[in-house]
Parts: C-alpha cells; structure tokens; sequence
C-alpha cells in the first residue's frame, strides 16, 4: 500500500484532495506525469491507486479525455458496496460518533452460528456486542460472531474489544477479511432490540446479515447488524460497464 509523506494512503490523499483540497472545484485530475510529481510517487504507484478509484466509481478514465472526476460519487456519505468502519460511517453522516457499549461472551454455538461459520454445533464461539452512537442517539447496534478457534492470541480484553472487528481479526487471529457476502432486508424492533435502541417495540430497523471469508475463501466471522432509522442514508453503487 502506497502511502504519501504524512502517512495516508495515496487512495485517501485523493479522496481528500477531490473532496475538499486542490482539485475540490476541478473537473478532471492532472495528467498521470503531472500527478505524480505532485505526489512524489512514481506513475506505476499512481496507477495502482487511479485503478482502485476508479473501480469504486470515484473516477473515471477515458482515452482522448483524461481522467474525469465523479463529484457525484464522492458527495454520497455510506457506501454499502464499501467497507467503512462504524465510527467512520457516523462521522461521514455528520454525526459525532461513540460507544455506549461493548460486551462479550464465549458460548457454544447452536445450528445457525454453526452453518455460517462452517464449524459444528456446540463449538465455542467468541460473541462480541456494540452499540455505537450518533450525537450520543444509539444508531446501529452489533453483534460479532468469531470461532474460538481461530484466536491465536488471548490476551485481549475489554479495550481491545473497542477497537474495530477487523483490527481484532488481525491483531489476535492474524486473519484479513478478503471479502463479505451480506443480506439486506428490513427488520421490526422486539422488546429485546427496543431496549437497546430506546424505541417502541415495532419501530423499523435495518437488518443486515454479514459473513466475511479469508482469501481462500472460509468464513473468519459473522455478524448481525441492526441500524436505526432516519440516521445514515446507506447507498449502492453499481457499474454499469
């Protein structure tokens, strides 16, 4: 991963430089010689990052063109064809983000967990529960499911907890989530959800189901999200070519 002198990524330099820096009012970026030059990279590490922007729809290459800026694409807050992490997804809705808890638990796994993370029945499984915070308003609601088998390290604690479920992946299970597959579909708040949330029983949420693979392809975690409404405004991109 390319990173520039103040240690972003070459991806986010630009990301923040189209958003709110040099080339905010622009309509294309400079050429490829120019650019690197700006960025002190070399046109091979310039393209690595122009090619991952331009898959995420933040730009767009055309030969006899030069390299047009989606200012449409960069106006969206939530992604949910990208990864971004809770914290970050309140404050890119304009929110200021926080943790009212976090909870966990070692159990042995019934049927469902089981099938997700393609282990037997009866297995211990790590569950660990969030409730993050928008303008100190509860907001989305976690619950993360990891295979105790796959911790190397358990040395963690309360605090580690607090950090994002992939840095935990990979600092106590040396796991690196390659992909996910998740399923969207509306949900009603039960006297459980309603507690946690401060709402009716009945209120609207958003469910999503989210299984995340390795490279190889097996699951490393599973997770049940509930998202409360009229909070963060969740968008999908999709090419078309």
């Amino acid at each position: 991963m390319v990173r520039n002198g103040s240690g972003q990524t070459v991806r986010e330099k630009l990301l923040t430089e189209m958003r709110s820096g040099i080339f905010a009012g622009q309509e294309r970026l400079p050429r490829e010689s120019v650019l690197a030059q700006m960025l002190g990279i070399s046109r091979t590490q310039l393209r690595d990052s122009l090619g991952s922007l331009e898959r995420e729809g933040f730009i767009s290459r055309r030969h006899g063109v030069g390299t047009v800026i989606n200012h449409h694409v960069l106006d969206v807050t939530t992604r949910m064809d990208l990864e971004t992490e809770f914290m970050d997804m309140i404050r890119n809705a304009g929110y200021c983000p926080g943790i009212a808890f976090v909870e966990h638990e070692e159990f042995y796994c019934g049927e469902d967990i089981a099938k997700r993370l393609k282990i037997s029945q009866g297995e211990p499984v790590l569950k660990v529960s969030r409730l993050i915070t928008a303008d100190g308003k509860p907001a989305i609601y976690c619950e993360d499911y990891i295979d105790c088998g796959k911790i190397k390290d358990n040395s963690y604690n309360e605090e580690s907890l607090t950090m994002p479920i992939f840095h935990f992946l990979e600092k106590y299970c040396g796991l690196t989530s390659a992909m996910d597959l998740t399923e969207i579909r509306p949900a009603v708040a039960d006297a459980r959800l309603a507690g946690i949330f401060g709402i009716p029983q009945g209120t609207p949420l958003l469910y999503m189901d989210e299984v995340d693979y390795d490279i190889g392809g097996e699951p490393i975690f599973c997770s049940a999200e509930y998202y409360a409404d009229g909070i963060i405004k969740h968008t999908v991109m999709r090419k078309k070519f």
